[in-house]
């Protein structure tokens, strides 16, 4: 394990000296990169713009791929921070791909308490329905918003019906233990200035820590939704979801994938797993599973992507 990590580490002195990695697409309409150096630049650069392919409302769903696809970012951060890999990916393959910018406080997305934030899902579901006239919408989320999500199956009324495959990337389904770091920000939350300021600019704060009375009242378990598919991408070197098995779930209906059990050189984090190139490819598998292929594996570094020596 000692190998791989100094491996791990050389290869991002040498992919921080490289371009990010772009793909082909079967309809190269749109550049699709590997790097969450990409949106880190497009959110410097271009902040709250939609990345490539997405919220187009004429978008009609084909017949390959009836339900559009739903595109949910993480804690503190952006849809253009966060899918400049998987929204183009999936506008190539000819999917209508949405994103939404959830729980924004001070521009910055996924802060709000998750309740607020399923009810901002709530709505945009329906209008991705209504504009769409598709039944269903599938979820691709990461991290809390590959998590929020159940708050809005729980407690919307006929929302299970809405969503026909459920695919998370790094999800908090169990919480997360922050390495070590729970049982002390826990404490900083308990200091009643700092309680205040997190329940009005950081619900998730204490929400999607693990142990949670959140977490254990949401209850979140594939079989509680038996008509839903979900798959759960899971990275061993996650530095944010941890342990990185917080990410899967029990049930009949649900695949568990650890990206390292597909390829063993792919060293993606928590950042870059949406970017990742064989996430990608599971991503595409799981929203439809009649036509799977094989990732191409090739060494991936944790936030700059792919490897390419010179």
């Amino acid at each position: 394990m000692k190998s791989r990590w100094t491996w791990a580490i050389a290869a991002v002195l040498v992919a921080l000296t490289s371009a990010p990695a772009v793909s082909a697409t079967a309809t190269p309409s749109h550049a699709v990169p590997h790097s969450y150096l990409v949106g880190l630049r497009e959110q410097a650069l271009h902040p709250g713009q939609t990345p490539p392919g997405a919220n187009d409302w004429k978008c009609r769903p084909t017949a390959a791929h009836p339900e559009p696809v739903i595109l949910l970012h993480g804690f503190v951060s952006t849809s253009t921070l966060t899918w400049q890999t998987v929204a183009p990916l999936l506008a190539n393959q000819r999917y209508c791909v949405y994103t939404l910018d959830y729980g924004v406080v001070a521009g910055v997305g996924g802060l709000a308490p998750i309740e607020v934030s399923a009810t901002q899902l709530a709505q945009f579901v329906r209008r991705v329905l209504v504009a769409t006239g598709a039944h269903q919408v599938d979820i691709v989320g990461h991290s809390e918003g590959a998590t929020m999500p159940f708050y809005y199956l729980k407690h919307t009324p006929g929302a299970a019906s809405t969503i026909r495959r459920y695919v998370s990337l790094a999800a908090l389904n169990r919480g997360t233990t922050q390495a070590g770091f729970a049982p002390l920000i826990r404490a900083a939350l308990a200091v009643p200035a700092i309680g205040r300021l997190a329940d009005r600019d950081c619900g998730p704060c204490h929400q999607l820590l693990a142990g949670s009375s959140f977490l254990r009242n949401l209850n979140i378990h594939g079989s509680n939704y038996p008509a839903i598919d979900f798959t759960n991408i899971v990275t061993r070197f996650d530095q944010i979801a941890t342990p990185y098995t917080t990410g899967l779930l029990d049930g009949r209906n649900v695949e568990n994938i650890v990206v390292q059990q597909q390829c063993a050189d792919d060293y993606t984090d928590h950042l870059e797993l949406p970017s990742d190139p064989i996430t990608a490819r599971l991503v595409l598998n799981a929203l439809d599973p009649s036509h799977p292929k094989s990732p191409t594996c090739r060494p991936v570094a944790p936030i700059v992507g792919p490897v390419t020596s010179r």
